[in-house]
């Protein structure tokens, strides 16, 4: 994939083509038998040798008059070898073969009208336009090399454990045939051919995650209600739907693979207790702004919590499990009789009368985010179910630990606000944590 926001305006080379063919000059001899005998001569300078993009593309097809001549298919791939006037030496690419042809039956094959391709970008550009938001891992761009005057290199986004995102950059050498290559066990003969093979080889070794539905657990209509679901939510922070299997049972729910799991077994982990407080903010933050999408779409999720929410291996949080979610027509949904729901974290209103809103899903997100501060602690620790009821009808909150920030526990108490329509939206819950260390800057550095 290319990069989505660094190439607004592609430059586009559009060669004009008369609807004639240049004809050689010939003397002809006519016999009765037909038999034409030619000549013709060729006038050329002497250019210089052209560079790895002087690849042309057949135009139409071509059958060679004289022995000099290169035939040719449409579609060909010709490597231009002198231009002069109105015929061309070339040398098929396929055959190898060399000899003239009508320019005009060709187009050359510039790589600026290629969208993965970025003339003149600096190795460090390449960093600064492929880190930017809206570019995914796997996003890349081909660019001259700064070291190799002729050559490419290739930037490609990539993440790990270590760094987070970064960007990875590979050389692309050169063939004395002008074909390319990045490891020498398989060679092209265009960059086109190069980028069309690695975008192939990706796609082929995605790991993907599968899940299937148990005999006994849930209706198949129901199954696939929630995979339909998913293919209408289409967001960065939330788990893409990469296809649905239903030709026999049992069926499957293939989607994007999540490396570090649910977020609330990577918080109880070794690497997930020495993530920090600015990270934790960020989970938080990722978090909101996948419910902004919901929420925007009219949908409510019934079943946030940590343990519905992956991570992946460059720690991005997606939101998963949309086993409950529902559209809402008139901004309510009534549960039916007996349904079961996560009684730790689901709004007062929801409990008592089955009534949920988005309004209750922000209550859940208050509730999240004690999960996250604490490194996986399950919700009111020490109460049951039935304890945790009659404490809410009371007026009861939880309390804030020593190690969450005030701001933060006012964001939580802003969340568990009795009245459904006192609590904030999931779009001011993101900006909120999204500029959690603006706002409060000068109270954290006032902090030991």
């Amino acid at each position: 994939m290319a990069p989505t926001n660094t190439k607004s305006l592609f430059v586009i080379c559009v060669h004009a083509f008369n609807l004639f063919v240049f004809l050689h000059t010939h003397t002809h001899t006519h016999t009765h038998t037909h038999t034409h005998t030619h000549t013709h001569t060729h006038t050329f300078s002497a250019p210089p040798p052209p560079g790895p993009e002087s690849i042309a593309i057949a135009l139409y097809d071509y059958e060679g008059i004289n022995d000099g001549d290169l035939g040719f298919k449409k579609g060909d791939k010709l490597k231009i070898l002198q231009e002069s006037g109105e015929w061309w030496r070339a040398q098929s690419i396929s055959t190898g073969q060399e000899g003239f042809i009508p320019s005009n039956y060709v187009a050359i094959d510039s790589l600026e009208t290629e969208e993965w391709f970025f003339k003149g970008v600096s190795r460090k550009d390449a960093e600064r336009q492929l880190l930017a938001s809206g570019n995914k891992m796997g996003s890349f761009m081909i660019r001259d090399s700064e070291t190799t005057k002729g050559s490419y290199s290739l930037s490609v986004r990539d993440s790990d454990s270590q760094s987070g995102d970064t960007v990875k950059h590979y050389k692309i050498r050169t063939l004395d045939n002008g074909g390319f290559y990045i490891s020498p066990r398989i060679t092209f003969t265009t960059l086109q051919e190069l980028v069309s093979h690695y975008k192939t080889t990706y796609n082929k070794h995605t790991k993907v995650a599968v899940k299937t539905m148990k005999p006994g657990t849930m209706s198949v209509e129901a199954f696939l209600d929630e995979a339909n679901l998913m293919k209408a939510l289409q967001h960065d922070k939330l788990v893409r739907l990469n296809a649905v299997v239903t030709k026999e049972e049992p069926i499957y729910i293939i989607t994007e693979y999540m490396e570090k799991g649910s977020l609330l077994d990577f918080l109880k982990s070794d690497e997930g207790n020495r993530v920090q407080l600015p990270k934790l903010i960020d989970f938080s933050a990722q978090i909101a702004e996948g419910m902004a999408y919901i929420e925007q779409r009219n949908y409510i999720h019934r079943d946030l919590r940590a343990a519905n929410i992956l991570v992946s291996k460059a720690l991005v949080c997606k939101i998963a499990d949309f086993g409950l979610a529902r559209i809402i027509e008139d901004n309510e949904y009534t549960a039916r009789e007996g349904a079961k729901f996560p009684i730790k974290w689901t709004a007062p209103e929801a409990i008592n009368y089955g009534s949920f809103t988005i309004k209750s899903d922000v209550w859940s997100f208050g509730i999240l985010l004690t999960e996250i501060i604490s490194y996986g602690r399950t919700p009111y620790p020490g109460m049951t179910n039935p304890e945790v009821i009659r404490s809410l009808e009371r007026g009861y909150r939880m309390q804030r630990t020593d190690s969450c920030p005030q701001e933060l526990y006012d964001v939580m108490l802003e969340c568990w606000k009795n009245k459904p329509e006192d609590r904030p939206t999931f779009e001011y819950l993101q900006s909120v944590l999204e500029d959690f260390y603006t706002a409060t800057e000068s109270q954290y550095q006032q902090q030991p």
